[in-house]
């Protein structure tokens, strides 16, 4: 028998949690217990308005039924099915929907389940793709510098935030990064996609210069970098990475795993640009965060290369116990209705007006030195506490908490992402709170 001194439901030691401040966190537990729309409740009773969309992920808001109907319902007919020589039908209805809602040619879809299976699977099928034409010695990815893509070793390789690189030794080998695009002196307090910073492109021409394209696969960014805190990409500049790729025959990969499913205003933030990618990588909204799943969308060229292998051997020798699995594309199916039943990524796009004002209003407010927005999502900079980075935003946070308001930071930096059904009062309360609550913070 288990010794019961040394573990129970209140016992908070045993769990080591993610991305947290674990000693402070289980001094002082913040326990959400139930959600509906956009409301968390907590364990003593409080209701907690989401900026966040959970983890950027629950965009259709809290407790929708028909998701829940739909899981239900999966789990007592199929709970699990092999994705390797077998199939089940939902995997290729979700598939099938998924490439019709995509841009472009972008009809293959590999299923995974977190971001970061994404980004891997989508760096080793750009190697292999090029292998798969006879072009081997293209292996070389190409990240930037800030970018996040997930927490898998190829993930931080090419992704460009230091703390979630230093402690884990040399890496990937093969990777280079492109200088970020974050500019305040030039860009602060712009609205929507900054002036100044088209050329920052041009540095993948240096790159290009110095490792020959020969030996490069694939470029991958975010379209808008949103864990690093809200980085929102110059006019002009992806486009210019598009055609830089495009003439050294270099795959552009797009991490759409927090652009992805209605955030910009549009299905994915290659419709808001209007610059279509070789592959994209999307997660958290493809299941509204109700069941772990992704997927990797790639062109019809990329696929087709791989089907030129003899019949009846294995093409990508790549995979997971878990892609496609049957509940989770039970609710990827019931997501997606969601999603179009209540035109929630138009409404987005109707909303991101209103939601671009309110955030502006708290220029001039203590401590905020920048404020950037595109759809619905906004960044809040604010200027670090001397000697203590991190300190004056986490602060705000807490109080925040405290107030109703949940808010997500990152750095010295406010991230808000609210599900896409947020009404304008709700978003006159986050910008109400974070406009008291910031004049109190040290």
């Amino acid at each position: 028998m288990p010794d019961e001194s040394r573990s129970s439901v209140n016992n908070l030691r045993p769990f080591w949690m993610p991305f947290t401040a674990n000693r402070q966190f289980k001094a002082a537990p913040r326990m959400l217990v139930s959600a509906d729309g956009m409301y968390y409740t907590t364990d003593d009773g409080r209701t907690v308005l989401d900026g966040t969309a959970g983890l950027w992920c629950v965009n259709a808001g809290h407790g929708r039924k028909k998701i829940v109907e739909a899981v239900q319902k999966q789990v007592a007919i199929l709970d699990y099915a092999p994705a390797f020589q077998m199939g089940h039908p939902g995997a290729f209805e979700l598939a099938s929907r998924l490439a019709q809602l995509a841009p472009g040619d972008l009809n293959s879809i590999f299923f995974c389940n977190s971001g970061s299976e994404a980004v891997d699977t989508a760096m080793k099928i750009a190697i292999a793709y090029h292998r798969a034409r006879g072009d081997g010695t293209r292996t070389r990815i190409i990240g930037r510098e800030r970018g996040y893509h997930g927490v898998g070793f190829g993930g931080i390789s090419v992704g460009g935030i230091v703390t979630n690189r230093k402690f884990f030794g040399s890496l990937l080998t093969g990777v280079d990064h492109l200088p970020h695009t974050h500019d305040i002196a030039k860009n602060a307090f712009s609205k929507g996609q900054p002036e100044h910073g088209a050329n920052l492109a041009d540095e993948l021409e240096k790159i290009v210069t110095l490792h020959d394209a020969s030996n490069i696969a694939a470029v991958i960014v975010e379209p808008l970098a949103g864990s690093t805190g809200v980085l929102v990409p110059p006019k002009g500049y992806l486009e210019k990475i598009r055609a830089i790729c495009d003439k050294h025959g270099i795959l552009l990969i797009f991490d759409e795993v927090i652009t992805g499913f209605g955030r910009l205003g549009t299905a994915f933030g290659a419709d808001k640009f209007g610059v279509i990618p070789d592959m994209m990588t999307t997660a958290k909204g493809i299941t509204n965060g109700v069941i772990p799943m992704a997927a990797v969308f790639a062109r019809d060229g990329i696929y087709d290369a791989f089907m030129n292998a003899p019949e009846n051997t294995i093409e990508l020798f790549h995979g997971y116990t878990y892609s496609g699995h049957p509940i989770a594309a039970a609710a990827g199916i019931a997501t997606l209705d969601v999603y179009r039943d209540e035109q929630l990524f138009e409404r987005a796009a109707e909303m991101a007006p209103y939601f671009e004002n309110a955030l502006h209003s708290l220029k001039g407010t203590k401590h905020v030195i920048d404020v950037r927005n595109l759809g619905l999502v906004g960044g809040i900079e604010l200027e670090p506490r001397a000697g203590k980075p991190t300190a004056r935003a986490f602060e705000t946070f807490l109080k925040a908490y405290e107030a109703g308001v949940l808010i997500r930071t990152t750095g010295d930096i406010i991230a808000l992402s609210p599900p896409l059904i947020i009404e304008k009062h709700e978003i006159d309360r986050i910008v109400e709170t974070l406009a008291k609550i910031l004049p109190t913070v040290e």
